[in-house]
C-alpha cells in the first residue's frame, strides 16, 4: 500500500527537525552509579505519575538508573523523530505513537518488543486490545507497547441536556449533535453549544475533523492516489465543522486544542465536547473539574458512516541504537504491565489508571467502579476502530484520525492551517480545500510515480 520511498522522506524530514532545532526538554533523575536508562517522554499527567512512581522501579533494580527527558507533546515528536532516525543514541527508550511505529520498525529503528515479551512471564502480549496491539505492530511483532490508548466519543452534560428536553441516543448522529447544539447554546449564561477543536496542527483540529469527514463518506485520496479534499463528501463535511463550532461553539475556537476545551467542559462553560476518551482523566478528577458525575458520554458521532472513533496510543518503544536494551526492556515492561496499574489504582486512585491499554484493567472491580460511566464505552470505542478500513470508499493508506505516511506531519499541518483559519472566518471553506487539494495532490503525484 505504501511506495518504498520511506528512508527518502525520513531523511528529509531529519533535516528538516534538526535544522528547526529541537531544544527544551527536562531532565529528571539519573546521575547514580548503575546503568543509566535515558527515557524521552511526553509531559502530561499520566506520565508524571509514571515519574512519581518510577524510584519503586529503581529500589526493584538495583543496577538501573532512569533519567527522564520530558517534553511537550510538539517537542516530543520532533526531538525523538531527528534522535531515533538519525541514530543520535541518546534515548534508549522513546514515547512514541501508532503513528510512528509501523513506519519506524519498516525503516529498522526500532527494536521487536514481541521477542522481548515472550520472554517475560506474566507479561502477557495478548491482553493488550487487539486494535491497539495491531496499530503497534510491524510484520506480526510489537515494535512498540502501550502506555495508554484512547478512541473518541462526544461528551455532554447531562442536566443541560436534560433541561432543554433532549435525549441524546447512545449513537447520535452529526446532524444529531448539530441540533442540540443550538438547543444548548447560551451565550448569555456563558455555555456554549459544543466545543471543537479549531487549533492548527494535523494532531490537533484534523484529528477531531478526519473523524467527520470519514463519517461524512469522504477521504483523502483514492485508490490511484488522486487528492479527494475538494469532493462534495469533504466539503461537506468542513463545512459542517466549520458551521457547528462558528454558529454553536466555544469563543477563540481558532486556537482552541484538547487542552482548551479540556478547560471550557471542566469548568461548566460548555454543553457538550467531542474528542478523545482519554479527557474523562480530567473530567472525572474532583481536583481539576466542577462537573464530576455530570457527564453522559455516547459514542464518536455518525453520518453516512458509524464507529467513526479514532484509534490513538501512546506507547513506548527501544530504538536500535540504544546500548542497553535489555535493562531498557525491564523499564518498558514495568511501565507497561498489568503489576503498574494496580499500583496506580492502589496509590495514586483508580480514576488515575492509564486507560485503553490492557483488556484485564477493564476487569479490575476497583477500576469498573470507577469508571462505570465511560469506561465500557471507552473499551468498546477502541476495540470498534478500524484503521485498516476509515473510510467508506476504498482508499491506499491506513489511519482514522491521520494517514500513516511520513508525509502526513507536513501534509496535515498545512491543511490544517487552512482549515482553522476558516474556523477563524479568514477565509470560506471552499477557499481553504481548494489549496488544501494542491498540498495533497502533490503527495500523492509523488506516490503515484512510486508506483509506475
Amino acid at each position: 500500500m505504501r511506495a518504498p520511498r520511506k528512508a527518502a522522506v525520513a531523511a528529509s524530514l531529519v533535516t528538516t527537525l534538526v535544522l528547526s532545532g529541537c531544544a527544551g526538554a527536562g531532565a529528571i533523575g539519573g546521575g547514580g552509579s548503575g546503568t543509566t536508562i535515558t527515557v524521552a517522554i511526553v509531559s502530561n499527567s499520566q506520565m508524571a505519575d509514571a515519574i512519581s512512581l518510577a524510584p519503586s522501579f529503581e529500589a526493584e533494580n538495583p543496577g538501573i538508573d532512569l533519567k527522564f527527558v520530558s517534553l511537550s507533546e510538539n517537542e516530543a515528536r520532533a526531538k525523538i523523530t531527528a534522535s531515533v532516525a538519525t541514530g543520535g543514541g541518546e534515548f534508549d527508550v522513546v514515547m512514541i505513537s501508532n503513528f510512528e511505529t509501523p513506519q519506524w520498525a519498516e525503516n529498522g529503528w526500532l527494536t521487536n518488543l514481541s521477542e522481548y515479551a515472550d520472554a517475560t512471564p506474566g507479561y502477557d502480549e495478548d491482553d493488550f486490545i487487539p486494535t491497539l496491539k495491531e496499530s503497534l505492530s510491524y510484520d506480526g511483532s510489537m515494535y512498540a507497547v502501550p502506555f495508554y490508548g484512547e478512541s473518541s466519543f462526544l461528551m455532554y452534560r447531562k442536566d443541560l441536556v436534560e433541561a432543554a428536553g433532549i435525549q441524546m441516543p447512545e449513537e447520535p448522529t452529526w446532524q444529531q449533535v448539530a441540533d442540540a447544539a443550538a438547543k444548548l447554546d447560551n451565550p448569555a449564561g456563558g455555555v456554549s453549544g459544543i466545543c471543537l477543536r479549531g487549533k492548527p496542527g494535523w494532531g490537533e483540529v484534523l484529528a477531531p475533523l478526519d473523524t467527520v469527514i470519514n463519517a461524512f463518506g469522504g477521504r483523502w485520496y483514492d485508490e490511484d492516489w488522486n487528492a479527494q479534499l475538494d469532493s462534495p463528501e469533504v466539503e461537506a463535511a468542513v463545512q459542517f465543522y466549520v458551521d457547528t463550532v462558528r454558529e454553536h461553539g466555544q469563543a477563540g475556537a481558532a486556537t482552541s486544542g484538547f487542552s482548551e476545551c479540556a478547560t471550557q467542559l471542566s469548568q461548566g462553560n460548555t454543553a457538550m465536547w467531542y474528542d478523545a476518551t482519554s479527557a474523562v482523566s480530567v473530567l472525572e478528577d474532583p481536583s481539576a473539574s466542577n462537573v464530576v458525575g455530570k457527564i453522559g458520554y455516547a459514542k464518536a458521532p455518525s453520518e453516512v458512516k458509524g464507529d467513526n472513533g479514532w484509534l490513538y496510543s501512546w506507547a513506548l518503544g527501544i530504538p536500535t541504537t540504544s546500548e542497553h536494551p535489555d535493562d531498557a526492556w525491564k523499564f518498558v515492561s514495568w511501565m507497561t504491565s498489568k503489576e503498574y496499574l494496580n499500583k496506580v489504582g492502589n496509590e495514586l486512585g483508580w480514576e488515575r489508571v492509564p486507560p485503553g491499554s490492557r483488556i484485564s484493567t477493564y476487569e479490575i472491580p476497583e477500576y469498573a467502579e470507577a469508571a462505570a460511566a465511560f469506561g465500557p464505552l471507552t473499551l468498546d470505542s477502541i476495540e470498534s476502530a478500524d484503521p485498516n478500513n476509515p473510510t467508506v470508499d476504498p482508499v491506499p493508506y491506513t489511519g482514522v484520525q491521520f494517514l500513516t505516511i511520513p508525509e502526513f506531519q507536513d501534509l496535515g499541518t498545512r491543511v490544517s492551517q487552512q482549515i482553522s483559519a476558516a474556523v477563524a472566518g479568514r477565509i470560506s471553506v471552499q477557499d481553504a480545500l481548494a489549496q488544501a487539494q494542491q498540498y495533497a495532490e502533490v503527495v500523492g503525484k509523488t506516490y503515484q510515480e512510486g508506483q509506475g
